[in-house]
């Protein structure tokens, strides 16, 4: 299933960054219209965050799906920390990743991290309420930020595939590292949550590599 198209306001939003960067115009050209890819927020987002680490959007993706079909819908955190270890695993989950989705759970489940006072924060406030979870950084709170609370102007600078991206699009010699890609997408500000998601796009498009969402 494919993602929906841009809402109104960040396509507006996506021409004042094409103004500003008129490099980043040519991914659309050749990939197609940019889709607007969210996900749940919440417990289900943060814990799709921890799926995702450090494996292949399509090991992801089948493993959220074997998760998705353990749990309630919306996922519940009592219902997930109910689950065992033995499920979990058999689900795809490391026991790395099982300790910190426990941690997650628990978190939401005694009220130390809520959804919506979350989404009231502001972006470094957000991230490091997440980050200061066990397994969680500020590459995962990041993401957390862009695709469940749909932030504008987040850049998750760790993740390689941006760094790919834009070393294919500019031909760069090599990857920039995450501390040159920050400062690369500065002048992106405050868009950079969007030029974030036009470089997957085109990386997606010169791999031919699925979304976690798609």
């Amino acid at each position: 299933m494919s993602a929906p198209p841009l809402p109104p306001a960040e396509r507006a939003a996506l021409r004042r960054l094409y103004a500003r960067e008129p490099g980043l115009a040519a991914i659309e050209r050749r990939a197609g219209p940019l889709p607007w890819r969210t996900r749940e927020a919440g417990f289900a987002g943060l814990l799709a965050a921890i799926v995702g680490q450090q494996i292949s959007n399509l090991a992801a993706a089948a493993i959220w799906a074997r998760l998705r079909a353990l749990l309630a819908t919306p996922p519940c955190p009592r219902a997930f920390l109910a689950l065992s270890d033995d499920a979990l695993r058999q689900a795809g989950l490391s026991r790395p990743k099982i300790a910190y989705a426990r941690g997650l759970a628990e978190a939401f489940a005694d009220g130390r991290l809520d959804a919506d006072a979350l989404a009231a924060m502001p972006d470094e406030e957000a991230i490091a309420a997440i980050a200061a979870l066990k397994g969680f950084g500020r590459w995962s709170a990041e993401i957390y930020l862009l695709f469940a609370l749909q932030r504008r102007d987040v850049f998750p600078a760790a993740d390689l595939a941006l760094a790919a991206s834009l070393a294919d699009l500019r031909g760069l010699p090599e990857r920039p590292s995450e501390k040159a890609l920050r400062a690369l997408a500065e002048p992106w500000a405050p868009y950079r949550g969007l030029a974030a998601r036009l470089l997957w796009h085109h990386w997606r498009h010169v791999n031919g590599r699925a979304a976690f969402d798609s």
